[in-house]
């Protein structure tokens, strides 16, 4: 199994350690195709990427893009702020990026106190005393993924689960409904090999990314190698594996709507 991509990465402009050029380069050095820039969403209190940065932005990758000759795609890993599945990039954000992720975070501004309440503090809660989440709670996170993918031109679910709980068929179904997909992802073990398989029989497809937060760890595949090798997935089931790189919505989106 060889990455094609890595989708997936942080910089200085939100939480990452090195630049974009330097993420960029070591994805060169690996023999990647594409590699996406995605800092954090706008309302993460602590980390959030800023809007008046975005131009700044967007000219350290083309000028990344330019020195490598690497296809460098700007995104932004967006946070879910509403149960009703809102995230914090908003329409007229659009325009300045090519790829679209968005995950579930902690020391967020949200919509409303009953958003932070029934997406983080709940979940939170239960995952500091090492208990799975009420029922109610579950369908709550549930029902806020299934309508951020409904909602939005989302084109990968970051970290599914991780400090949380979902069911993950309901919300891998919706994903492979309407092309999104599920990131595997290496910085954390965020699901089991078992819940592997719940999504992958959904027909779901997914992409390896490293959420790496310095450049050292870009293109980095191990959890997922681990995580793939325990589930018995079919490669097949990954679209930035082995030459393979994925058709993302959010360029349709852009095509028909910008």
């Amino acid at each position: 199994m060889i990455l094609t991509a890595d989708y997936h990465t942080h910089t200085p402009y939100s939480h990452g350690k090195n630049t974009v050029l330097e993420n960029v380069t070591a994805a060169k050095k690996l023999g990647l195709k594409q590699i996406g820039i995605t800092d954090h969403g706008f309302n993460h209190l602590l980390f959030g990427l800023k809007r008046r940065n975005l131009v700044d932005l967007r000219g350290e990758i083309d000028e990344a893009e330019k020195l490598t000759g690497l296809k460098v795609l700007m995104g932004m890993e967006s946070n879910l702020i509403s149960v009703d599945g809102d995230t914090d990039m908003k329409e007229r954000d659009l325009e300045f990026f090519d790829l679209f992720l968005f995950g579930i975070h902690e020391v967020l501004k949200y919509k409303s106190f009953s958003d932070m309440y029934n997406i983080m503090l709940k979940n939170y809660f239960a995952y500091s005393l090492g208990r799975k989440p009420a029922q109610s709670v579950v369908d709550s996170t549930t029902k806020a993924y299934i309508n951020a993918v409904k909602k939005n031109p989302v084109d990968i679910l970051t970290h599914i689960n991780y400090k949380c709980c979902c069911n993950l068929k309901e919300v891998a179904q919706c994903c492979a409904d309407y092309g999104t997909y599920i990131e595997i992802n290496t910085k954390k073990r965020h699901v089991s090999a078992e819940e592997l398989n719940i999504m992958a029989e959904t027909g779901v497809k997914f992409l390896i990314d490293s959420d790496a937060h310095s450049s050292d760890r870009v293109g980095d595949t191990a959890i997922a190698e681990q995580l793939i090798r325990e589930s018995g997935i079919s490669t097949e089931n990954i679209d930035n594996i082995d030459g393979r790189l994925p058709d993302f919505r959010f360029t349709e989106y852009k095509l028909r709507h910008l």
